[in-house]
């Protein structure tokens, strides 16, 4: 977990555009992923290894 000097660096998609709605992920010990138009209502916390299969699956 990422403590509260230590924060998370979260980047969009290339393929998202400005205005569409839209994911961040700040990826460290675990990949946190967030609503890019309202990060303050908060961020879902994967295990890096679920995260590394998610994306996997993805790109298949």
């Amino acid at each position: 977990m990422y403590s509260s000097t230590d924060r998370p660096a979260f980047h969009k998609s290339s393929h998202s555009a400005n205005e569409s709605a839209c994911v961040e992920v700040a990826e460290g010990a675990e990949t946190l992923v967030r609503d890019s138009k309202q990060p303050e209502l908060g961020q879902l916390p994967f295990p890096a290894a679920e995260w590394a299969a998610f994306l996997r699956t993805a790109e298949a």
